[in-house]
Parts: structure tokens; sequence; C-alpha cells
């Protein structure tokens, strides 16, 4: 995503993680891995690096609640336009953990190393089209995430008409570890500008299973974003689960503050 230098075209959101024993463990596992698949303030992605020489950073908090409890991580996220097409990213989350009927826990989330490389461009292609893989390191202890390292390898495509961006795609996430398994995600998301300020939007995002004992998930959100004025930006985002709702998430929601140079 790219608003370093906004204008009401250039204003689009798009750039956005416990482990404990029985069927909490595949819930946390679910919950925690939602900042792992996120663009602010959706969990889809857009195809869109961040401008050359400028940087995004995303001041966040992030949570989902299900019948069994409450996840969530809250840090700071960081984009840097290292040359042309070419995004560098770093998150520094703190999670934590609140099972119904258990003892919490706070600590080191799984610090995020990426980078989004634009290949297609929509005025020679038609679309943009970007390759984003993620390097999620070991969380700092077991109750608040993986500990050990995995990789996401998704593609995102883009196009914009005007005030709508249409955006989405997928990918798979590779783990080794513990009761861990490979699986896969995919997500579609649009925005409209409603003003030169104030853009809306709303995604559907789907996740399989990534514990042997889990369980696939599905979301719908609806998002905002606010510029308050040409450095400052408010975004949120919310929504119900929509598949296994009971063992995955009832409600997930993202807000953030932007601040672009």
């Amino acid at each position: 995503m790219s608003i370093a230098n906004p204008s009401p075209a250039a204003s689009r959101s798009a750039k956005r993680m416990g482990r404990m024993p029985g069927r909490w463990l595949a819930i946390a596992a679910t919950m925690l891995s939602l900042p792992v698949l996120a663009g602010p303030p959706y969990i889809t992605d857009d195809a869109e690096p961040t401008d050359t020489g400028h940087y995004e950073i995303y001041f966040f908090g992030e949570g989902a609640s299900a019948r069994d409890g409450h996840d969530g991580s809250a840090g700071v996220d960081f984009n840097y336009g290292a040359v042309e097409k070419l995004q560098l990213t770093a998150t520094l989350p703190i999670a934590w953990t609140a099972p119904a009927g258990g003892s919490g826990a706070t600590g080191l989330g799984s610090i995020e190393l990426a980078a989004k490389y634009q290949f297609l461009h929509q005025r020679d292609a038609g679309v943009d089209v970007a390759l984003f893989p993620r390097v999620f390191l070991p969380a700092g202890s077991s109750a608040v995430g993986e500990t050990h390292a995995s990789l996401l390898l998704p593609l995102w495509l883009q196009r914009n008409s005007g005030a709508w961006t249409v955006f989405g795609g997928g990918g798979c996430e590779i783990h080794r570890g513990g009761d861990s398994r490979d699986f896969c995600m995919f997500g579609a998301a649009f925005t409209y500008q409603v003003t030169e300020r104030f853009q809306i939007g709303a995604e559907i995002y789907h996740q399989g299973a990534d514990t042997r004992a889990g369980n696939a998930s599905s979301d719908f959100n609806l998002g905002a974003t606010y510029d308050l004025g040409p450095h400052f930006h408010l975004m949120a985002s919310a929504g119900p689960g929509l598949q296994n709702r009971d063992r995955t998430d009832h409600v997930v929601w993202y807000a953030a503050l932007l601040w672009t140079h």
C-alpha cells in the first residue's frame, strides 16, 4: 500500500500474531495468526508497495474473541519503499491471551520480516500483481505464539478504477514444529473512496486449519480509513466469523494510527 503522499485515490487501505492444551490450543493458534496474514485494516493484502524512499509506520492493536477466550496483539508495523516496486516490512508485536476460566499471558509475539515485490503493473498488464513472502520468527513464549519459525508465500492482485479498488489473492504458510500444520489462505476485498479523506471497504477471508486438531475459519469484515492530514491516518475494521465460530472466532477487530512520510 502506498499513501506516503495521499490523494483521494492514494488513501487506499490494505497493509496488516498461546499455545495451550486441548481445544484452546487450536483456537489460540487461529486467533494469534491474524497479524501474520494482515494488511491494515484488512486481513487481505494488496499488490501496491510503499513509494520509493517513503515509509509507513502503523501503531496497531488487534484481537479476536471466541467462546473459550480472547486473544490479541499490539505493536508497530514498519514499511519502507527500498527501491522502485520493492517494499521492506518489519512487524514487532506484543501478544496476549485470555482463555476463559484460565490464567492469561503476555509476551513478545512472532516478529515478521517481509518483502513485497510488484512484478506486474496495471498500466501494462491491466492488473497489479505482487509477491509478498513473510518470515515469522519464534515468539518469545509458547504461551503467546509459535516457538518455531514459519514462512508465508502469498500472491496478491489489485485493480483500481476511479473511486473503487479491488484486491485479493492468497498463498500457503509452511510450518515445521509442534502440532502445527501447513495451511493455505485466500481473501478478496474492495474499497470505495467516499470523500477525499474518508474510505470504506469490505472483505471476505478464509484460512485452513493450522494445527492437527484445528479448524478452518472464514471471516467477513467491514473497514474504514480516515485521513487526519497528509501524514496521519486512522483505520479500523471488524467483523464476525462465518465458519466454525465456536472453535475459531466470534469477532475479529483491528485498529491503527498510520504515520506516513
